[in-house]
């Protein structure tokens, strides 16, 4: 993936969801109205440094976040998630 053009502003992060799991842990095929949005994804873009309010995660960065987190986009044929920094529940 090549840089993503895209600045979030105050405590705001994009994140890139992982892909929703395809088959279940015995092998069965889940189908496509059946999966489950996916809770974790990879932070592709983080605001400026900012002294006041710095941002803890950082590009490249594994996180778990909430269910129905975030605002979805779609950048180049790419989906992602625009979410606030407090909205990440952890950095796996």
């Amino acid at each position: 993936m090549g840089k993503l053009n895209i600045q979030p502003l105050g405590e705001r992060v994009v994140v890139e969801p992982a892909p929703a799991e395809e088959k279940t842990s015995g092998g069965i095929i889940i189908p496509e109205t059946a999966k489950e949005k996916p809770q974790k994804g990879t932070v592709v873009a983080v605001p400026a440094e900012n002294k006041e309010n710095p941002v803890t995660v950082k590009v490249g960065d594994k996180v778990l976040y909430g269910k129905y987190t975030g605002t979805d986009i779609n950048i180049d044929g790419n989906d992602y998630l625009i979410m606030s920094e407090s909205d990440i529940l952890a950095i796996i």
